[in-house]
């Protein structure tokens, strides 16, 4: 296609892999709905057919298509781009706050949600360094490493997800964040050393925060009460409180106080055999000096 003579390359599937949403995160689907809907009539209402609104966004008819009909979702400049050429008065380009939601995973957001609202949370960690605590790099170093592969798209979505998570430390008063963290995924070099040390660094910055304590398992612990993999544990300001762990109840959230008391106490006596928060900290200085 060409414009004024010059050829324009209209972006296309291909340039965007990993942007359809999930047909079973019914928030997601209904969001994008209605914005390709309100895109839809937008276009209609100004009497442009879908050939010249795709030229002029510069995306291919079959992604405009998509998007109308709430199958794919439009990335921020799109919406920037639809709201100019349509003449929306920032109201399409308004939808990205809800729109960019939906990029993340369903689960990921209803744990974002969460964890945004917790008063305490206490976290046990035996694969990796807790998704709350990883640097960036690491973050992408991790998914890198999955298989199958994720495309670009794909994990720069899940790394802006777990980067969102981070901001309950922002949050006034923050929560109280007790993480007890398996030794041996702290001496894993995940994405080269460069990237381990400044996982370290990273770990002994929030080790300072008043409201955060970071606890090592030591690898030679012979009683070991967290075979049973991760623990997760969230309690609210009204007194409830949601908890999953690997090894109970299928991995499912619980919320009744019976199952959150055998969560309490698994977390409780994994806490009782890590080191304390102080030799935590002189351990993973030591690891940081041998990098």
């Amino acid at each position: 296609m060409s414009v004024d003579g010059e050829a324009v390359r209209l972006r296309t599937e291909e340039d965007e892999p990993g942007w359809e949403v999930d047909p079973e995160d019914e928030w997601g689907v209904a969001v994008l709905a209605t914005v390709g809907r309100q895109l839809r009539l937008r276009r209609e209402a100004i009497g442009m057919r879908v050939a010249d609104f795709a030229a002029a966004v510069k995306y291919g008819e079959d992604l405009v298509y998509k998007v109308e009909c709430g199958k794919r979702i439009p990335r921020q400049e799109y919406l920037a781009k639809a709201d100019e050429v349509l003449g929306a008065g920032g109201l399409l380009s308004a939808a990205w706050e809800d729109v960019k939601k939906v990029r993340y995973p369903k689960r990921v957001r209803e744990l974002g949600k969460l964890e945004a609202q917790a008063v305490e949370i206490a976290l046990y960690s035996n694969h990796n360094v807790h998704g709350l605590l990883q640097t960036e790099e690491h973050m992408r170093a991790l998914f890198d490493a999955w298989l199958p592969a994720y495309s670009d798209e794909e994990t720069e979505r899940m790394v802006a997800a777990r980067m969102a998570r981070r901001s309950i430390f922002e949050r006034s008063p923050a929560p109280m964040l007790s993480v007890v963290q398996e030794e041996v995924t702290l001496r894993r070099p995940v994405g080269g050393r460069m990237v381990w040390r400044r996982q370290l660094e990273r770990l002994l910055e929030f080790g300072q925060l008043r409201n955060v304590s970071i606890q090592v398992m030591p690898t030679d612990c012979e009683d070991h009460f967290g075979t049973g993999g991760l623990i997760e544990v969230l309690k609210f300001p009204d007194g409830t409180a949601v908890g999953r762990s690997e090894g109970a109840f299928s991995g499912r959230p619980v919320s009744e106080p019976k199952q959150l008391r055998i969560l309490e106490l698994r977390y409780g006596m994994i806490r009782a055999q890590a080191l304390m928060p102080r030799e935590s900290r002189a351990l993973i200085e030591q690891m940081l000096g041998e990098t």
